[in-house]
């Protein structure tokens, strides 16, 4: 067998065939419903508290601050009513001892006086009037409303109002855990006596979706956010009557008049079983030498923080098959791969490597030769070796997008938005779906083999890119959350 022919017959592996799409549709609607009835289910389907989409007339200057990682942004965006803004932002690195061996208390006040800096620096006049204002007493009517984008995993109670589960990405504070977040930054403003309110606890796919409903062209709000990139989930508008764990939650407070509410799907752990989601021994390995084995199911074939492992395992085999060397030198073949390529090392592909290799249409692989050279320190490979990943890099790229149709097309078809609505807007974000070439070709080849969605279907589903969900979104949401009656008194710029 050639290696060409190997590589074809490991591709093959990838088919994600129709009728297992529509397998994986009708299960992903069961852990749907399953999500809205009870906690502790495969799909989480966690109520955001945030019962409103924009619509772009939205008016006024509001702050959004992202914690997720080593940085820290914070930004203000103005909002001028027409369906755009303007956004202003600042990045911190976040020191190390605070991520690790400080106190939440120190973290927070850190926290406080970059938002200090940021206004006194952007917006000084009216940071200075704000005070002004404050110091004659007028407390509660002239605050900036702040979105909190926190992305860890929080147990939320409310729109401003959620608990840490635990840290992730680095960060260790002990004395934070099981606290609400929202009030540990209040607190920490409060310190500063800053005239800031944190309104909304923001998680960044449900700003995807906010941030798409404002700037999205037409009457229609926008119905679903998506991300697909280093990671993946997914946020809808939900009715709330179908949301039934809502009635389990005591602590509960949400305004009901518009009878709908946001719910954060974190579809990365549907069918964390393996009930219908494809498998293959390179699936199974990545994840059992993962440090979360068993859960992200989902996310583990689809996100690009791990399609360049599922590559690389694939690639491995070939390479370690003493019929097939590939990427081995020979009498015939010049090729180098030195000890220390990442080839060797989990984890060591990027998918940025399959992007370019995709995008490859040269008669002797121009850019995949120079993607090998750049990643993996390759030299000379051969065109069958070229060609070998070509193949792979095509299948797996290829199961990830029809995989990302399937919840789109189940919450799509639960919903009943294709029998009543001209056009579905969705709103995507990420680096697969932005630079991956084809990605939403082949998501929606798989979308029209679904027969509740069809060509008609497909045709109703816009899908438009979402930039800046982390920032525009949650100020949006605080914009929603300064309307909402039930939590204070409203007031505007």
């Amino acid at each position: 067998m050639s290696l060409v022919e190997e590589a074809t017959r490991i591709a093959r592996e990838f088919d994600y065939p129709a009728e297992q799409v529509q397998r994986g549709v009708s299960e992903y609607i069961r852990q749907l419903n399953e999500g809205l009835a009870k906690e502790n289910t495969t799909l989480s389907q966690i109520p955001t508290f945030v019962t409103a989409v924009p619509n772009g007339t939205e008016k006024g200057l509001y702050l959004a601050v992202d914690l997720g990682g080593t940085n820290f942004r914070v930004c203000s965006v103005q909002l001028h009513g027409d369906t755009t803004f303007s956004l202003t932002q600042s990045k911190i690195m976040i020191p190390r001892e605070l991520m690790a061996s400080g106190t939440s208390k120190d973290l927070f006040l850190f926290l406080a006086r970059q938002i200090e800096s940021f206004l006194r620096i952007h917006h000084n006049e009216h940071f200075e009037a704000h005070l002004r204002r404050r110091l004659d007493g007028n407390h509660e009517q002239d605050l900036f409303d702040l979105g909190f984008t926190f992305s860890f995993p929080v147990r939320q109670f409310g729109i401003n109002s959620g608990t840490l589960i635990r840290w992730t990405k680095g960060f260790n504070i002990p004395d934070a855990v099981g606290h609400d977040v929202c009030a540990l930054l209040q607190s920490a403003i409060d310190e500063l006596q800053l005239p800031v309110r944190v309104a909304a606890l923001v998680n960044d796919t449900v700003g995807t979706l906010m941030a798409r409903s404002y700037t999205s062209p037409g009457e229609t709000g926008t119905f679903l956010g998506a991300i697909f990139g280093t990671g993946t989930n997914g946020a809808y508008v939900e009715k709330l009557d179908k949301i039934t764990k809502l009635q389990h939650m005591k602590d509960a407070h949400y305004d009901k008049s518009t009878g709908e509410m946001i719910i954060n799907a974190e579809w990365g752990s549907f069918d964390n079983h393996l009930s219908v989601l494809p498998s293959t021994v390179y699936d199974h390995d990545l994840d059992a030498e993962s440090n979360n084995p068993g859960v992200q199911m989902f996310e583990k074939r689809v996100s690009g923080m791990f399609l360049g492992e599922i590559l690389r395992r694939a690639l491995l085999a070939i390479h370690n098959n003493p019929k097939l060397a590939i990427f081995k030198a020979s009498e015939t073949s010049k090729v180098s791969l030195p000890s220390d390529s990442l080839f060797y090392r989990q984890w060591g592909l990027d998918t940025s490597l399959l992007s370019q290799v995709e995008a490859d249409t040269t008669k002797d692989y121009v850019d995949v030769k120079a993607a090998l050279k750049d990643h993996l320190k390759i030299e000379n490979p051969s065109n069958d070796e070229c060609e070998a990943v070509k193949i792979l890099v095509h299948a797996i790229g290829k199961r990830a997008a029809r995989l990302s149709a399937v919840p789109l097309a189940a919450i799509l078809i639960d919903a009943g938005k294709l029998d009543s609505d001209d056009v579905v807007d969705v709103g995507v974000d990420g680096s697969l779906v932005e630079f991956y070439p084809n990605f939403e070709g082949y998501m929606r080849e798989a979308l029209r083999e679904v027969p509740q969605v069809g060509d008609a279907g497909n045709k109703k589903i816009r899908i438009g890119i979402s930039k800046d969900g982390s920032g525009v979104g949650a100020a949006l949401i605080a914009l929603v959350a300064s309307k909402d009656e039930t939590l204070h008194t409203p007031h505007k710029e």
